[in-house]
């Protein structure tokens, strides 16, 4: 395996603590949380505790003012344990950075730290019945009435929405403008007319808390629209890059762990006298998926040293989403395969990990939404009919 050069020793020592805190406070509970649908809030308070959440935030926010790498440690560790209860990359890594980046002084100061401690819990409201990787086809509207916007619409999919405090949400502000008319206001749990529907049940991520938002005539004040009237979607495309490697991230360290419990399994299942790994079908696919996920893995360093630099391009981002998901599912079908019966059993951690990343695929903006990022990018647009 091709030595990774991304990380320092400070990074392997906070690598030991997340081992730890997951060993000891996510694990033993994870097949509970399974059951209920929803991790115990209390993990998010130690979590807090330790520094896990926010971490790349300035310490004038309740962070420690570190860089991406400690938060690539969490997911990758995270993802091998397939603790897919945790929504704590959603809340540290994606809802904190558009508060830091778009955010008041005041918005800073009131949800950051809070969100640092894990007193609170942050989600990010863009999908809706109707409109999934599509943004532009956003149909909650919030109407301007000067001091406060009106809010009415749905969203559905929402990850950490059920036991969200905090919901960035994208609404349409002038909806005749089209992307131009999309701006991101901050929802708080117990607004009047904001409710939360059932947990979903999903095939995968079965302990992740996804739920449906409603509003109906929600008032919201001024003071929490995010950033600039009308902004919205411009904030939503530069902040895609990061959004889509992170998950890129959290399917390579997935496969690659399902590599090692697949190649551990298979050296101790005796078949027709032989241990199954040393049948040349099990050794070639072994080999060939160990060398697309190492290939994977460079790629995927490359653009974190690119994120590093601020130098990482949508459409870059996207292949790494893309292609990594893609490898996470082949990988992870044929890890199944080579289980055999075992494979289809929910207590055997590979058949979790299945059924967990077949979402990786759609979340984030779909594969073939990616594909035409990345088309774009080259200059080929769609032909358009007539």
């Amino acid at each position: 395996m091709i030595a990774r050069e991304l990380f320092r020793e400070e990074h392997a020592l906070y690598r030991d603590t997340v081992r730890r805190f997951l060993e000891k406070e996510v694990m033993p509970q994870h097949d509970r949380w399974e059951e209920q649908g929803y991790v115990d809030r209390d993990v998010w308070g130690k979590a807090g505790a330790l520094g896990l959440l926010c971490s790349s935030m300035p310490p004038e926010y309740g962070g420690a003012g570190v860089d991406r790498r400690y938060a690539v440690v969490l997911m990758e560790e995270i993802a091998r344990v397939n603790a897919t209860g945790l929504g704590f990359g959603l809340h540290s890594e994606i809802v904190a950075p558009y508060l830091l980046r778009y955010g008041s002084e005041a918005q800073k100061r009131s949800f950051l730290p809070r969100m640092a401690r894990g007193d609170i819990i942050g989600a990010i409201a863009m999908t809706e019945p109707g409109a999934g990787s599509d943004l532009q086809a956003v149909r909650s509207t919030a109407r301007d009435q000067g001091d406060h916007f009106l809010l009415n619409g749905s969203k559905t999919f929402i990850t950490n929405g059920w036991q969200a405090d905090l919901v960035i949400t994208v609404v349409k502000t002038d909806p005749e403008a089209g992307a131009k008319g999309t701006s991101l206001l901050l929802l708080e749990r117990g607004m009047e007319g904001f409710t939360k529907g059932r947990r979903l049940r999903k095939v995968g991520l079965k302990a992740q808390d996804t739920a449906e938002l409603f509003f109906d005539q929600v008032r919201v004040p001024r003071s929490h629209l995010l950033g600039d009237l009308n902004c919205g979607f411009m904030y939503l495309m530069q902040e895609l890059p990061w959004e889509r490697l992170q998950i890129a991230i959290s399917a390579v360290a997935s496969a690659l762990v399902a590599i090692e419990q697949t190649l551990a399994y298979t050296r101790g299942r005796q078949a027709f006298g032989q241990a199954v790994a040393h049948f040349q079908h099990t050794r070639f696919t072994l080999a060939e998926l160990q060398t697309e996920v190492q290939v994977a893995q460079v790629f995927v360093d490359r653009c974190t040293e690119l994120l590093l630099e601020d130098r990482l391009d949508t459409a870059t981002a996207s292949m790494a989403k893309y292609w990594c998901t893609d490898l996470q599912c082949k990988v992870l079908d044929a890890c199944v395969q080579l289980h055999g019966g075992y494979g289809y059993m929910w207590e055997v951690p590979v058949a979790r990990s299945w059924a967990d990343a077949r979402v990786q695929r759609i979340y984030g903006g779909t594969n073939e939404i990616m594909k035409e990022v990345i088309a774009r990018s080259m200059g080929l647009a769609a032909r358009q009919p007539g």
